[in-house]
């Protein structure tokens, strides 16, 4: 091995100090009496959460919103998990798997705001939406309503429907910059039907960070008798609010995004009155039409993930769901609010803090998303993702809770030199 490369791989080893959930549920409890919104600006109270993190020194990560990768902490709970899971085996499998599982959907359901019931553990947001999608029992004719900033696996799902029912998809365009929630209600109202009989709706749309009038929606949409899927693979553990309020028939979301779970763990809810109306995605021998479990059959999988979860809700919840909305808004605005007078800069994301959290979305004139990408990752190490199309041209941009000012006034500054010299 070469000399560099030990010198880089001991610092990747050393760069983070976690000091462990006592240490930091002891930092949050000296500042509890602190209001969120004031805690969040606090800079050097946030570094300790940066300290829990193993962070590649070679770019600026402003890409979280694919995968929210796991703390220190959360991590060293992870591989304790596979460990344990290993040295058990079949025992494992054969007895406590599922004991443990429905355990930890249990308390998923606590954090959700639903019913036990009305939950289970999937692996990620488009396996649980696909189910309900799929699981319809669709006549041909039967109209189905969505938005073209929907997630590309979600249209496709649809689509394969379509195609094989004779279903009609209708598609509507979310504005980025919206007059108010009555202009979105409005919108999918006007594409409702006597034939329509579902609608997808992102809680939180992937590509823009819009948050959408979900109660007004679904409220709306049950007025005329139609069902309401809800896309929340951003929204959930990143601001708060409970399903049960929402009022939506089906909600689905990956852990593996804002709660910083392990890959391949995600959530689905069905109200119970529909539970008994799906076709499971794979069939199990549950007979009982009205049990959730039914529908979640999916064979062998990684049971240590399952596991993992239960610590990543115990950090979470140590951070407090309202701390981490603040800080997460705080970043945001934070550099939004330096460049949305920039002629040369458009933000596709709303100005109001009510209708976006963490995540927001950023082009400059005369420079394609793509180009704007590779540019930002080339000349000034800072990495994002590229999104062209659906009325949205630019860069997403979604820092975590470790993400720094510091690093947001890198990504200012590169901003601003791009978009003066094109």
């Amino acid at each position: 091995m070469e000399k560099r490369q030990f010198i880089k791989d001991v610092l990747l080893t050393t760069l983070a100090a976690p000091i462990g959930f006592t240490g930091l549920a002891q930092a949050f409890k000296q500042k509890s009496s602190m209001p969120a919104p004031v805690l969040a600006e606090q800079e050097d109270f946030w570094l300790t959460i940066r300290n829990q993190y193993l962070l590649k020194p070679d770019y600026i990560n402003l890409e979280n919103g694919y995968y929210n990768f796991i703390p220190q902490p959360v991590l060293n709970k992870f591989i304790e998990h596979i460990k344990e899971v290993n040295y058990q085996g079949s025992y494992y499998m054969r007895t406590v798997q599922w004991d443990n599982k429905n355990k930890v959907a249990a308390r998923l359901a606590g954090v959700a705001g639903c019913l036990p019931e009305e939950l289970i553990i999937t692996r990620n947001t488009t396996e649980s939406l696909d189910l309900v999608i799929g699981g319809f029992d669709w006549k041909k004719g039967d109209e189905a309503v969505m938005a073209v900033q929907d997630y590309g696996s979600m249209q496709d799902m649809f689509e394969q429907v379509k195609n094989r029912y004779g279903v009609v998809n209708v598609k509507v365009s979310v504005p980025n910059h919206p007059a108010n929630d009555e202009e979105i209600v409005t919108l999918y109202e006007n594409a409702i039907t006597p034939k329509t009989k579902v609608m997808l709706v992102s809680h939180m749309v992937n590509i823009t960070g819009h948050i959408l009038p979900i109660k007004k929606i679904c409220a709306m949409a049950h007025s005329k008798g139609v069902q309401v899927i809800v896309d929340g693979a951003h929204a959930f553990a990143h601001f708060n609010y409970r399903i049960d309020d929402l009022g939506c028939d089906y909600y689905a979301a990956s852990l593996h995004k804002w709660l910083s779970t392990p890959l391949g763990a995600g959530i689905l809810y069905i109200n119970k009155n529909n539970i008994k109306n799906l076709w499971p995605l794979l069939a199990d021998g549950e007979k009982q039409l009205d049990k959730i479990g039914r529908l979640n059959h999916i064979g062998t999988h990684p049971v240590h993930t399952d596991l993992a979860i239960n610590d990543s809700i115990d950090y979470y919840e140590m951070i407090g769901a309202e701390k981490k909305e603040a800080r997460l808004r705080f970043l945001q605005n934070y550099w939004t609010s330096k460049v949305r007078n920039n002629p040369k800069i458009v933000i596709n994301t709303p100005v109001d803090q009510t209708k976006c959290c963490g995540i927001a979305n950023v082009g400059v004139v005369g420079i394609k998303p793509s180009d704007l990408a590779t540019r930002l990752m080339k000349e000034f190490k800072i990495f994002t993702v590229a999104i062209d199309y659906a009325n949205v041209i630019g860069c997403r941009i979604c820092p975590n809770v470790y993400t720094t000012t510091e690093e947001l006034d890198q990504f200012v500054k590169a901003l601003n030199i791009l978009s003066a010299n094109g």
